[in-house]
């Protein structure tokens, strides 16, 4: 059978790579690819977003099987496309795919399936979401100090109110001579401030635990988890004025802080039966030690060691069934890979965020683990006869660390030229994904061999061990190797495991 894999990222490589390996497929497309998957598949010049372009070419080839990598495509529809025109997809339909395009929604349906996750509101206008953000607690008192006509002390329970109580003090109206200060005392503690600017930045910095998200698809980089009240505010306004995320940022929500572990959990449905994957965790923040902004992530391992059997099948029993069982009800049938985002907490595992498709880089270590037929397992999905799977794994842990441009998660140049690839790629339990690659081209257009960059996360150095030791130092010692202008990458991914359970 020919198949199709739709995409062109580290994901699409890894799909390719392994779907290539089933002695059931003749041949592999991949569209629009990248220099990765032109390795272990042929790259189709078809847009990912051209449904129409990408159906066409499924029929005239002769397609027996579409795989849909990215999340947009499969929101936007692009399986209702397939079917419609008699089509065999591996992918949720739009109206299930809503899981990951509406954060909205997905937290409106994890509430009546009652699936524990953070507390949340949704606000559609900047202005209310930024009185929400003003109304919590800080308890501060505020005094003037010199010749002021506010002589009272005022104990402000909100940031809203203490900030309107500086402005009173500090107000020129209200001031009989120059010098008038405003003190500000906070646990015994007293700050004396001269001007409002400065005494409401002191406000704004009162500590709090929120995360805002844009309701939309947002490539992974609409989520700011806020440490005080002036971070919650620059939230707000890249999302909903700026507009940094387009139409996504049109709702956002603002969620209750969760401590703990995070874990992703993937799982294959054919909406009667539930297969789990093995657990991974990725490393979403760009810099070290967790610093920086939310990236589409910088590395990931397999397992993930808390998470154990009992802790799977608790996720399995109150979260993934759940969800699943929702999703039919609300005749959304769900087939294909549902990823639960969690945190692992005090209270048990709580849902961060659904999406509905492979995680990247999840995917990459997780894949490199499957010892199954990968086509074996998205055919019975399709053809809804899962329960006849039994998938099996390699017991090594796997750890991928993603090299990135220079500037990334913000602006990057393009057309960098690689090196080392092909000797770090022959490397035993050594496998390179390509993210965002291209081969050369000269000025008329001709392909000249040499790799080149094409994007913010580049290559995913994916590598196994006898432990997360051995996997670890295999993929830094490889990603090392690998040389282009710019290049950087995190150097703890999966530091934690190689410290607990080497």
């Amino acid at each position: 059978m020919k198949v199709l894999v739709i995409g062109k990222g580290g994901r699409e490589h890894a799909l390719c790579w392994k779907l290539r390996q089933s002695p059931e497929v003749d041949a592999v497309f991949c569209a629009p690819g990248n220099a990765g998957t032109a390795l272990e598949a042929k790259n189709v010049a078809i847009d990912s977003l051209d449904y129409r372009g990408l159906a066409q070419f499924a029929k005239r080839e002769g397609i027996g099987l579409t795989v849909v990598g990215p999340e947009q495509p499969l929101v936007e529809g692009i399986v209702d496309v397939f079917q419609r025109e008699g089509l065999r997809i591996f992918g949720p339909r739009k109206d299930a795919a809503e899981l990951e395009g509406s954060k909205v929604f997905a937290k409106d349906l994890m509430r009546h399936a009652g699936i524990p996750t953070a507390e949340y509101r949704v606000f559609r206008s900047a202005p209310d979401a930024e009185s929400f953000i003003l109304s919590r607690e800080v308890s501060l008192l505020v005094r003037s100090r010199g010749r002021s006509t506010i002589r009272h002390n005022m104990l402000c329970r909100t940031a809203r109110e203490t900030i309107e109580a500086i402005e009173r003090v500090l107000d020129p109206r209200e001031m009989l001579a120059p010098g008038v200060q405003v003190e500000i005392e906070e646990k015994g503690r007293k700050h004396v401030f001269g001007n409002v600017a400065e005494a409401r930045d002191y406000v704004l910095g009162r500590p709090v635990g929120m995360v805002i998200k844009a309701d939309g698809l947002a490539s992974g980089k609409g989520v700011f988890v806020c440490d005080d009240l002036r971070q919650a505010l620059e939230a707000i306004d890249r999302i909903m004025v700026r507009r940094e995320f387009g139409r996504a940022g049109e709702r956002i929500l603002i969620e209750e802080k969760l401590d703990g572990v995070e874990a992703s959990i993937l799982a294959l449905t054919d909406g009667r039966t539930i297969i789990p994957l093995e657990s991974s965790q990725d490393h979403k923040r760009a810099f070290d030690h967790d610093e920086g902004p939310n990236t589409g992530g910088m590395g990931a391992f397999s397992p993930a060691p808390l998470v154990t059997g009992a802790l799977m099948e608790q996720v399995e029993r109150e979260i993934l069934v759940p969800a699943v069982h929702a999703l039919k009800r609300a005749r959304r049938p769900f087939r294909g890979v549902l990823y639960a985002g969690l945190m692992l907490t005090q209270q048990g595992p709580k849902v961060l965020e659904f999406n509905v498709r492979l995680g990247d880089p999840e995917c990459q270590a997780v894949l490199m683990r499957l010892k199954s037929d990968l086509f074996t397992v998205l055919n019975a999905i399709v053809d809804e006869r899962l329960d006849r799977i039994t998938l099996e794994w390699d017991p090594r842990p796997a750890v991928t660390v993603v090299i990135a441009s220079e500037g990334y998660p913000g602006r990057y140049e393009r057309g960098r030229v690689i090196n080392n690839l092909e000797e770090v790629d022959a490397t035993s339990d050594v496998k390179i994904f390509h993210s965002g690659t291209i081969v050369r081209r000269d000025s008329r257009g001709v392909e000249d061999d040499r790799v080149v960059t094409d994007g913010g996360r580049v290559l995913s150095v994916t590598a196994l061990g006898k432990d997360f030791s051995q996997a670890r130092d295999r993929a830094y010692k490889a990603a090392a190797k690998i040389r282009f202008q710019g290049a950087w990458y995190r150097h703890d991914i999966g530091g934690s495991q190689t410290e607990s359970h080497s």
